[in-house]
């Protein structure tokens, strides 16, 4: 069966507990996730039973690899994805909304794996070889121009390759520059 594709940045989610404020919970106790809204479609499709790929780069340590460890336990494909001594992790914390107070997210994306990847590191030939699918988000255009750059290139390797292409524009004003 062909694979639906995603591309995009995962990260390090750092929650605060008890719906409380950053200045509230820190420092003390957090729950730590890793989330990303690309990952999060791969891991859906996969527990629906489909055959996925998330694509993505990431540090190559232990963060990286327990966030390899926690995707692929829910059956996400990640043959395609990078790990590279170049950029970290990147990090979002949240406050999550309680009534009438919405929730609060502070990125810290800079310099993370994906931001900084040479755009020709992915194979796009051999990732959209056995694809039916292709998704991506219009988060990853935002974080930089390294990702910008793999992100037109993607899309364009999917559709010389026959690839149905969806995206999910998905606007975060804060990361824009």
């Amino acid at each position: 069966m062909a694979n639906i594709v995603t591309f995009g940045e995962i990260m390090g989610r750092i929650e605060m507990e008890h719906h409380y404020r950053f200045t509230q919970a820190l420092p003390g106790t957090v729950k730590i996730t890793f989330a990303g809204a690309e990952a999060n479609v791969a891991a859906s499709l996969a527990y629906m039973g489909r055959e996925t790929q998330f694509v993505t780069s990431l540090p190559e340590n232990p963060i990286g690899k327990s966030c390899l460890a926690y995707r692929k336990s829910l059956n996400v494909g990640l043959d395609h994805v990078l790990q590279t001594k170049q950029g970290r992790m990147g990090l979002y914390f949240l406050e999550t909304g309680a009534n009438q107070r919405p929730s609060n997210v502070i990125y810290d994306r800079d310099y993370s794996s994906i931001c900084v990847q040479d755009p020709q590191a992915y194979d796009w030939e051999n990732i959209f070889s056995n694809a039916q699918w292709y998704h991506i988000s219009g988060i990853t255009p935002a974080i930089s121009r390294q990702a910008a750059t793999a992100a037109l290139a993607s899309v364009k390797a999917a559709k010389e390759h026959g690839v149905q292409v969806s995206c999910d524009l998905n606007f975060r004003k804060k990361l824009w520059k």
